[in-house]
């Protein structure tokens, strides 16, 4: 927050300027998938083969679905429809619900979900992970 003129407080925005794309390959969405920090502008301008969607914590809305709306409408706006692999790092209810609720949007936008199919095995504990190559 910055004082404006006559002393009164003026907010500061936190939106992405408007600016060229940018392209990767592998993009680990920011903050557990959490919208405070991700939003359409985000898709918009970070353009990635692959998204990894992180988050466990339904209490703290992680992963977010207004993330994952965003990158739906992110996407619709891109020049090309290059296919976007989004890699979800758990299986939670807001992913499931989102990914069956925009199925027919995924697939018109060329956007596929990678599901774990893969366990790592480690000492004492094992997880599930997905391999990636590019």
């Amino acid at each position: 927050v910055s004082k404006g003129p006559g002393n009164t407080k003026v907010a500061k925005s936190t939106a992405v300027p408007p600016g060229p794309p940018v392209y990767l390959d592998l993009v680990y969405i920011p903050n557990h998938s959490n919208s405070k920090n991700v939003d359409v502008e985000f898709f918009k301008r970070v353009r990635s083969s692959y998204y990894v969607v992180s988050g466990n914590d339904a209490a703290a809305e992680e992963p977010s679905r207004a993330v994952l709306d965003s990158l739906l409408e992110g996407k619709a706006q891109w020049e090309s429809n290059m296919q976007v692999t989004l890699i979800p790092t758990h299986d939670s209810e807001v992913m499931r619900e989102w990914y069956q609720e925009t199925h027919e949007k995924q697939q018109d936008l060329n956007i596929m979900v990678l599901a774990s199919s893969s366990i790592v095995v480690m000492q004492d504990e094992s997880f599930p992970a997905c391999k990636i190559e590019l």
